[in-house]
């Protein structure tokens, strides 16, 4: 043997050894860890945390960077995309055990001009190991790496279990990670009813997911698709003829929808959710870590109470109503020539000051005197709008878009089953992609007015012998441990009526009495029972209280309300069934929490009596046109209408609605700013829908169950027991003391209007006293006597007994 072929054998196995070697020691971890043969099997995938409706209707999900991702299946992946994956990526895949020899070599030779060499396998252990340096020694490194990675995963999965595992994986550009959210995502169904040029379009990203995504580059994917059905044809997965019927066709993007926190069903209750869901994670532990759960990174399902059909219905019902109201806030005198803002100037420096604009221009260096000269120049920006878009463009000084965004009417509508306490449907506020403040949760709280009155009316049946024909002195009262009267204006009111009249048309004289009639301790004795009945919120004791001067959340309010059509139980609203982990095993359930609070005739006294403001009183006819047989309700607004309330009920379900702004000196003026006029048209356009809806199986034919022990008891007839025409200075005359419009202006309005008024805006308008005159489009305030109204129709042949019942 010669020298020189002995020096050659020399440095082949000196240089195979030393390759072993460097194999080893990246195996053992020299040059960064690898994944044990455990982590292997196990792999951790960051998933989102996925959240359903009750019938399993995806809502949304939450995530942070790379985990917008759902894990799926194998069975449940379309035979189309494993062959289109195969085609395009990995020819030989079902032939070799990790590495393609041939490939390599394939590459090596032509450098790279016909592919790359990498396996899917391969590609596999890149992901799962985030490598992809572009130091030519460190990616020669990490292709060692996977290559060891790749053998790993072949000895412990199935080609199919591989697969699966790569399409969880793969980025599929917009932020969209794995074949299932990909699938919904681009098409909106789920990766086993795609079709092959459906196939075709997504794994053809999986080459450059930014060059080839069919919303950005659609030429470019239209082409990437094709060489994707050329391969399936090459490989006998796909005959030529039906690959060039699916070239000629074009991409249909119509379905492209990506779910983001300000899309899919209930954004405001999901935001929410968030909240309540951080916490549980930080107090239950994961299992296979250790460690506390993690809510964007461990694949958690949450199964909600909100029903996918209410939940719309609740939306529509606030878009109907909405506009209406905010068309008449933007035509008063005080916002269209910015009166309001006068005595408010530093609510708008505060704006002003806590804006993003603010923030980047002061990182950017500028002094304050620029910044804040900066906010009165003119800018084109887009701002919320009611259209179909929910925005327009427009061109505004910045300081003029605050003043915009804070004359917004806000709205908060929660929907709940009054038995278990399942919410059933939760609207936040107007529109969550500008305005992410919610009004519903717990810690949201407004005002309350005359929707706690029937509080007080429980607590006077329950612990004082107060029955709805008990008269009640309808005159101030004089509280002298607080020194001072309730209500605060003595109106020179005088007589008596009954309990049932004062709830009726919530008149403030008659709960002054029946609190007064609770003794010198009656307001701390109110405030107590508001705490017995499970209101978490401390209120403080004072006579005004019987008014609703205090703050509770509408959350808290439907809570305190659940007490009267669940016979007597207090029910807490809960919107989690259950949490499973991403394997599908639950984690925990979540179900009804009820007590006792009063008795059962209590509150089916009260459920009768609460009839009578949505028969003749500050919602009078509202039963009547649902077509309800039993329901129960109560308006309430607050001082110059800054808070609008209607809270009802039937025996099956509950809802209530508030309407304000978030500043409270921004307010509807006149009657459309009453509960009965801003937020009962809510609840009632939700209610109609719900009831013509049958598939949700509420009926109007539903009673309240009368206890066995009140069956044999006097009744008692509604039109002896309330008075159908509107005491003078009632909430059903002057709800909440909201004054007049005292100004008339028929020039164009700062926030331009739509130029015409629907049938149901008239409608609404006329009802409140405003009404359209301005030919020229813009909406004109006319003026009548606030205090004036006509009496309720009265009811030919009605004869409605108010413990018993039936029409005579």
């Amino acid at each position: 043997m010669s020298k020189v072929v002995r020096i050659f054998w020399k440095v082949f196995f000196y240089s195979l050894g030393a390759f072993v070697l460097f194999l080893v020691l990246i195996n053992l971890g020299a040059f960064g860890s690898l994944p044990s043969l455990k982590e292997l099997e196990n792999p951790t995938i960051t998933q989102a945390t996925e959240v359903f409706a009750e019938d399993g209707t995806p809502m949304g999900k939450y995530y942070k960077d790379k985990g917008n991702r759902s894990s799926v299946e194998y069975h449940d992946i379309s035979p189309n995309v494993v062959n289109a994956l195969v085609a395009t990526e990995d020819e030989r895949f079902y032939e070799h055990s990790g590495i393609d020899g041939f490939a390599v070599l394939r590459a090596v030779l032509k450098f790279g001009r016909d592919g790359g060499g990498s396996t899917i396998t391969q590609q596999l252990a890149k992901n799962m190991l985030e490598q992809g340096s572009k130091n030519f020694v460190r990616r020669g490194i990490e292709k060692l790496k996977e290559w060891i990675i790749a053998i790993k995963l072949e000895r412990n999965f199935t080609k199919q279990e591989i697969i699966a595992l790569y399409l969880n994986e793969v980025p599929f550009g917009d932020n969209v990670y794995g074949i299932r959210n990909a699938s919904r995502t681009f098409f909106q169904k789920e990766p086993d009813r795609l079709t092959v040029d459906e196939a075709a379009v997504l794994i053809g990203m999986l080459k450059g997911n930014t060059l080839y995504n069919p919303r950005k580059n659609p030429k470019a994917s239209i082409e990437r698709r094709n060489i994707v059905l050329n391969q399936m044809v090459k490989n006998n997965y796909l005959p030529e003829a039906e690959a060039a019927a699916l070239k000629a066709k074009p991409i249909d993007m119509s379905h492209y929808r990506k779910l983001d926190e300000n899309n899919g069903l209930a954004p405001y209750f999901r935001d929410v959710l968030r909240e309540e869901l951080k916490r549980w994670c930080k107090e239950n532990k994961n299992a296979a870590t250790g460690e506390p759960y993690n809510l964007y990174e461990d694949g958690l399902r949450i199964y909600t109470t909100i029903n996918p059909r209410m939940q719309l219905y609740a939306d529509e019902a606030v878009a109907k109503q909405m506009p209406i109201l905010q068309r008449a806030l933007s035509a008063q005198y005080d916002i269209r020539k910015g009166v309001v803002w006068k005595e408010h100037q530093n609510v708008l420096e505060a704006a002003m000051h806590n804006s993003d604009r603010w923030r980047n221009l002061e990182d950017e260096g500028l002094t304050d005197a620029e910044i804040k000269k900066s906010f009165y120049q003119p800018v084109a920006m887009k701002v919320f709008a009611w259209n179909s878009r929910r925005e327009k463009d427009t061109v505004m000084t910045p300081m003029d878009s605050i003043k915009y965004n804070q004359s917004m009417l806000q709205t908060g509508f929660m929907v709940m089953d009054p038995i278990t306490g399942a919410v059933k449907a939760w609207v936040g506020g107007i529109d969550f992609k500008t305005y992410k403040f919610d009004h519903v949760n717990i810690n949201t709280k407004r005002q309350v007015g005359s929707s706690i009155k029937p509080f007080l009316y429980s607590l006077a049946i329950e612990d004082f012998n107060f029955t709805p024909e008990t008269e009640c002195e309808a005159t101030q009262q004089y509280f002298p441990k607080y020194r001072g009267y309730v209500p605060a204006k003595n109106s020179g009111r005088s007589g008596t009526r009954t309990m049932a009249t004062g709830l009726a048309w919530s008149i403030n004289e008659v709960a002054a009495y029946i609190m007064k009639s609770f003794g010198d301790d009656g307001p701390q004795r109110f405030s107590d029972f508001i705490k017995e009945i499970n209101i978490p919120t401390k209120v403080t004791p004072y006579p005004s209280l019987a008014l609703g001067a205090c703050e509770l959340s509408l959350y808290e309010m439907l809570w305190g309300y659940t007490m009267f059509p669940s016979g007597g139980f207090s029910t807490k609203p809960y919107y989690i069934s259950r949490i499973e982990d991403k394997n599908g095993k639950v984690l925990a359930r979540f179900d009804t929490e009820r007590k006792e609070v009063i008795s059962q005739a209590t509150a089916y006294t009260m459920v009768r009596m609460m009839q009578g403001p949505v028969d003749f009183g500050t919602a009078a006819g509202l039963r009547d046109r649902l077509g309800i047989s039993e329901m129960g309700g109560k308006t309430g607004t607050t001082n110059d209408n800054s808070d609008a309330w209607f809270m009802g009920y039937t025996p099956q379900l509950m809802a209530g609605a508030w309407i304000g702004c978030d500043d409270r000196f921004i307010h509807l003026e006149g009657g459309l700013g009453y509960g009965a006029q801003a937020a009962r048209p809510i609840w009632e356009y939700f209610f109609a829908k719900v009831m013509a809806d049958k598939t949700l199986g509420i009926s109007q034919n539903a009673k309240f169950i009368q206890p066995e022990n009140m069956r044999q008891d006097r009744m008692f007839d509604y039109q002896n027991l309330i008075d159908k025409t509107a005491p003078p200075g009632a909430e059903g005359a002057n709800e909440g003391n909201g004054r007049a419009n005292q100004y008339l202006d028929t020039s164009a309005p700062t926030v331009p209007l739509d130029s015409k008024l629907s049938p149901d805006e008239q409608k609404v308008l006329k009802e409140a006293n405003l009404q359209k005159t301005d030919k020229q489009g813009s909406v004109r305030i006319t003026v009548t006597d606030a205090d004036k109204r006509q009496e309720p129709p009265k009811k030919k042949g009605f004869f409605k007994r108010l413990f018993g019942t039936k029409d005579h």
